[in-house]
């Protein structure tokens, strides 16, 4: 299961209003592990509204994410959150299967 928190739900509804496809219906958050970063692999956020065949789709706090089967590997159990804080404002993961991270937050490793 991929977990999306209270304010990570309101960012992406108000991204995917800006972005003209909420009201489709048919387009979903994909969530991708891809390689690159300080850490060796890298979160990667889209909208999409074409499902593949192996992917695992999960709907969370009235979310749907979908992600490939290798990606999902690396995200089991991960919380996608949002802050606006003053040390940075943007989306992270809270990844349990992450055994180091960069300073940015935004690469890890497993």
């Amino acid at each position: 299961m991929i977990y999306v928190s209270d304010k990570a739900k309101e960012k992406v509804v108000q991204l995917m209003e800006q972005a003209a496809v909420q009201s489709e219906g048919k387009y979903f958050l994909r969530v991708s592990v891809v390689g690159g970063g300080c850490s060796g692999l890298s979160y990667k956020l889209d909208f999409d509204n074409e499902q593949q065949p192996n992917d695992q789709v999960f709907e969370h706090n009235g979310v749907k994410v979908v992600t490939d089967l290798k990606s999902f590997l690396y995200l089991l159990d991960t919380t996608l959150d949002f802050s606006e804080g003053l040390n940075g404002k943007g989306f992270y993961f809270q990844n349990p299967n992450a055994t180091r991270t960069c300073g940015c937050g935004e690469s890890f490793a497993v």
